[in-house]
C-alpha cells in the first residue's frame, strides 16, 4: 500500500498545526498567517490530487477531516483564548464540532452505518470558518475596516449554528429511521 501524495499532504497540513499555535502564542502573527495559509492551500491541493488522479484513499477519508478539524480547533481555541475573535464565536465553533463528534460516536454505538458527505452548508461553514481566521489574522497585519471583521464573526457564527442543526436534524432522523421507531 502505498501513502499517496494526497495523504503526505494531509500528514504535512496535521504536523502544520502546532508551529501555526506557536507562532499565535509567540504572538508571530505574519508567520501564523503564512503557515495557515500553507495548510490552506496544502488542503485545496490533496483534495485535488485525490479527486482528478483518481487517488482516494480510506486512510485520506479519515486524516483529512482530522487535518481540518485539528487546524480549525486549534485556531478558534487560541484566537479565544488571545482574545482575537470573541469567546462566543469560539464556543459556537468547537460546540459544532464537539455535537458532530458525539453524534458519529452516537451511530457507532448503535451500529448504525452512513456515509457522512457534507452539506452544502457545512461547506459553506468551513469556508466562512477559515476566512474569519485568515481575516483575523490578515487584519492584525493591515489594518482595515472593523465592520467587516465583526460582519464575519456573525456569518460564521449563523452558518456554524445552522450546519450543527442540519447535522442534528439528519442525525436524528437517521437514527429513527434506521431503528424503525
Amino acid at each position: 500500500m502505498t501513502i499517496g501524495i494526497p495523504n503526505i499532504l494531509t500528514l504535512i497540513r496535521i504536523l502544520l498545526t502546532p508551529l501555526f499555535i506557536i507562532f499565535l502564542i509567540k504572538g508571530l502573527l505574519l508567520a501564523a498567517l503564512l503557515v495557515f495559509s500553507l495548510a490552506g492551500v496544502s488542503d485545496g491541493l490533496d483534495g485535488f490530487i485525490a479527486r482528478y488522479f483518481n487517488q482516494k484513499t480510506k486512510l485520506g477519508a479519515y486524516l483529512d477531516p482530522i487535518a481540518d478539524k485539528l487546524l480549525l480547533v486549534s485556531a478558534y481555541i487560541c484566537l479565544g483564548v488571545l482574545e482575537m475573535i470573541p469567546s462566543w464565536l469560539a464556543v459556537i465553533v468547537i460546540s459544532r464540532d464537539v455535537l458532530i463528534l458525539l453524534g458519529v460516536a452516537i451511530f457507532t454505538i448503535f451500529v448504525v452505518r452512513v456515509e457522512i458527505r457534507p452539506s452544502m452548508v457545512s461547506k459553506l461553514t468551513t469556508v466562512a470558518q477559515l476566512f474569519t481566521i485568515f481575516w483575523v489574522l490578515l487584519n492584525t497585519a493591515i489594518t482595515s475596516a472593523a465592520g467587516i471583521q465583526t460582519a464575519l464573526f456573525w456569518i460564521t457564527a449563523i452558518l456554524t449554528t445552522a450546519s450543527c442543526l442540519h447535522y442534528t436534524y439528519v442525525g436524528l432522523t437517521t437514527l429513527q429511521l434506521k431503528s424503525g421507531n
